[in-house]
């Protein structure tokens, strides 16, 4: 089987617009970088090179959306699988690739959720956004002293975090806190401290994804959602002064998208890409095995197909 070790000139060749040295009919699948989207790719690896009996592979490195989706638009093998587009968050590949070029396919979605949370600890201090505008409450989650309490609202790549700074601001949160933009694996060891400490801790997280499933957490209160409320534009180069968004986020639609130039490449491929349909508890359960239990994200694909082979042959067939 291809193992996800495609890096130095491969990459290099991939990112500058070049197709890999592969057969044409070869699935190249991004690397994106959260637990979910690992374990959604794997799963996509495992059936095609199984029992599919085609041939996928995994670069690592290709993690940059945007770069992924302009591989797949162009149709040359060198970015054929985005595992996890969530929606809204990336409507610019959805208008230029889905709606507009139609370059891109994808299956039907599963629902996420995006919320801000405290750990349950502190839900009878923390419950709401109107209890984030005390400066007392603010102060609590002061980590270097400026007068500023810290969220996390992601890593520095991810629309998402945009999306949480444009929240604060138009929540009018923006001089009591300051977003604490980190990486996922950085954010989690300091999760995991907080709840072992009890000490306050504020963050944006999304489901499915194992932190859930590891830890009491409690969602903050949102104001309901009205006509207007989200007016969104994370691409402008002003986007946080061009964006407002005051209410609950709705649930996303997460997508497997992929390159339509896969229907005459790999028919059989493209198929199988249009009809996956997911399960959020059970991708849930592949985070829990690869992100708290530190198993090895081509095991747990290759395990999962093997004792679920009616469910992936529904999804060939």
């Amino acid at each position: 089987m291809i193992r996800n070790l495609l890096t130095g000139a491969a990459l290099t060749a991939l990112t500058a617009g070049g197709a890999l040295a592969q057969d044409d009919a070869t699935v190249t699948i991004g690397d994106l970088t959260w637990t979910g989207t690992s374990a959604i790719g794997h799963v996509i690896e495992a059936i095609i090179n199984g029992p599919l009996e085609s041939e996928a592979v995994i670069v690592s490195g290709l993690s940059d959306g945007s770069v992924i989706a302009a591989g797949m638009d162009k149709g040359d093998g060198s970015a054929d699988v985005y595992t996890d587009l969530w929606m809204p968050n990336r409507q610019a590949i959805w208008d230029e690739f889905v709606d507009g070029a139609k370059t891109v396919g994808h299956n039907s979605p599963y629902a996420g959720t995006q919320k801000l949370y405290v750990p349950a600890f502190m839900a009878d201090r923390v419950s709401s956004i109107e209890d984030l505008a005390d400066p007392e409450i603010a102060a609590m989650f002061d980590k270097d002293g400026n007068g500023k309490g810290e969220y996390w609202a992601g890593d520095v790549g991810w629309k998402s975090t945009r999306m949480w700074e444009v929240k604060f601001k138009s929540y009018g949160l923006s001089d009591l806190w300051e977003a604490e933009n980190l990486p996922d694996a950085t954010f989690k060891a300091q999760l995991k401290t907080a709840v072992q400490r009890e000490q306050p801790i504020l963050f944006y997280y999304w489901t499915p994804e194992w932190v859930h499933a590891a830890y009491d957490l409690s969602p903050i209160a949102e104001p309901a959602r009205t006509e207007g409320c989200e007016k969104v534009d994370l691409d402008a180069e002003d986007w946080l002064e061009a964006s407002s968004f005051a209410c609950a986020s709705r649930d996303a639609e997460i997508y497997v998208a992929y390159s339509k130039s896969l229907e005459t490449r790999n028919p059989a491929a493209a198929k199988f890409l249009s009809q996956i349909q997911l399960d959020p508890d059970v991708v849930n359960q592949w985070i829990l095995r690869i992100g708290r239990d530190k198993l090895d994200p081509r095991d747990v694909a290759e395990d999962w197909v093997a004792e679920n082979m009616d469910i992936v042959n529904g999804w060939i067939n």
